[in-house]
């Protein structure tokens, strides 16, 4: 059964001129002239993108859509009717979003995190801006320090509200975003701490001493090496610092400034101590 808006294996069934037939199962499904792999020939099966052109017709494309049915993805808008706007989702048939699912009035251009589904009525494939009720912290399948995919949602007070995995949602926190994003973003991150009633929160980057490397890493390899704690400060003898730890003064104050700032120690009067 050949399913639309996703991926389907499909045999050559017959070429014509302006293209050739897979097989559905009924009169063939069209793949145009112009997506025909070279070599091709009748009993060969291609892996093939179905939806409807145009014309309302079936269609197959060799092309790769930015998402399939299912997906939540940013795409851009390219252009708007009063009955809704079309969305680029990197096929030649822009994607359709009704005005009675958006959010607010989508404006060409923008950016706009969206859901992609079947129209039960038109059996199409479309797209809506209400995503959260397919998102769900309820039941989680991940645990602190797990890497995970990151889709920046909207802004809030007090970070970004990130879709996780395409499931879950999360924040990132201004405190620990150290470079520039903005909804639409795709971005690699990991579970920072899992709180209450299964709140997230998240950190940009690998996890653990991979993500921080060079000599802050060290520093956190030695923390862990002696119970969490060395007798090093910002105000330690630089000699001390280069026979115990393996570098210079000015390596430490900037290692450890980094760690503080990802709030993985705290710096005490004595030394320093892992979060």
């Amino acid at each position: 059964m050949v399913k639309v808006g996703e991926y389907n294996t499909l045999s050559v069934i017959r070429m014509v001129d302006f293209g050739l037939f897979l097989d559905d199962g009924k009169e063939g499904i069209l793949l145009p002239k112009r997506f025909v792999p070279a070599g091709v020939k009748v009993g060969d099966e291609l892996r093939v993108f179905v939806y409807h052109d145009s014309e309302d017709r079936i269609i197959a494309t060799t092309q790769d859509p930015l998402g399939v049915v299912g997906d939540i993805i940013a795409l851009k808008a390219v252009s708007t009717t009063n009955q809704g706007a079309f969305l680029d989702w990197g096929l030649m048939k822009d994607i359709f979003v009704p005005k009675s699912k958006q959010l607010g009035t989508m404006r060409v251009g923008g950016i706009y995190v969206v859901h992609i589904y079947i129209d039960e009525q038109t059996g199409r494939v479309t797209a809506t801006e209400k995503v959260e009720s397919m998102l769900s912290n309820d039941v989680l399948e991940l645990k602190e320090k797990d890497a995970v995919k990151l889709l920046v949602y909207r802004r809030t007070d007090i970070g970004y509200l990130c879709i996780i995995n395409g499931k879950h949602t999360g924040v990132l926190h201004f405190s620990d975003i150290y470079q520039n994003i903005q909804v639409g973003d795709q971005l690699n991150g990991y579970i920072r701490k899992i709180r209450e009633e299964n709140k997230i929160d998240l950190a940009l980057g690998e996890r653990g001493y991979q993500r921080i490397g060079g000599e802050a890493g060290k520093i956190m390899e030695l923390l862990d090496s002696n119970g969490g704690f060395l007798p090093y400060h910002d105000k330690s003898d630089p000699e001390d610092i280069y026979d115990n730890l393996g570098m210079s003064k000015k390596a430490f104050k900037m290692a450890i400034g980094n760690l503080f700032k990802q709030k993985l120690i705290r710096i005490k009067d004595n030394g320093i101590e892992k979060v």
